[in-house]
């Protein structure tokens, strides 16, 4: 499994990111690009206690479903996520990017991380496994 820790997963999403443009679309959802390129890099800025983020407790924190989810199954469409990852307002397409690729990094070298809102306690590989799928999930989401 890819994972955001490994330089190679990170230019990898990166380079597909270079692509996104502000007037792509999505093949599903509501979202912008530009909300998309927001809402990719909230979790990451949760993790690393740069935002506050309220707990979600349910099914994701026991073990065995929350392997299978991060390694395992295909993420379905349309998801909910928690109140502080969604953006629905107007967003910055090019400030938005160049937020990304420092949280990205910033995520990457992180030591400690946080609880995630709906799975708990993470290892670090498990945050790096989620992340890279969570970003590849909303790239596919506009064509890339």
């Amino acid at each position: 499994m890819k994972s955001v820790c490994d330089a190679a997963a990170r230019k990898e999403i990166l380079a597909r990111m270079a692509r996104l443009e502000p007037g792509t679309k999505a093949k599903w959802g509501k979202m912008t690009a530009a909300q998309m390129v927001g809402h990719v890099a909230a979790p990451m800025r949760g993790a690393m206690g740069e935002m506050k983020v309220t707990d979600k407790p349910g099914p994701l924190r026991n073990r065995i479903i929350r392997y299978l989810v991060i390694h395992v199954l295909p993420w379905p469409r349309g998801v909910p996520t928690v109140p502080e990852y969604v953006h629905a307002g107007e967003e910055d397409f090019s400030k938005n990017i160049h937020a990304l690729t420092a949280v990205l990094e910033r995520f990457a070298a992180a030591h400690t991380l946080a609880p995630h809102p709906a799975f708990g306690a993470l290892s670090r590989k498990d945050w790096g496994c989620l992340t890279y799928r969570h970003l590849d999930h909303h790239l596919k989401q506009f064509g890339l």
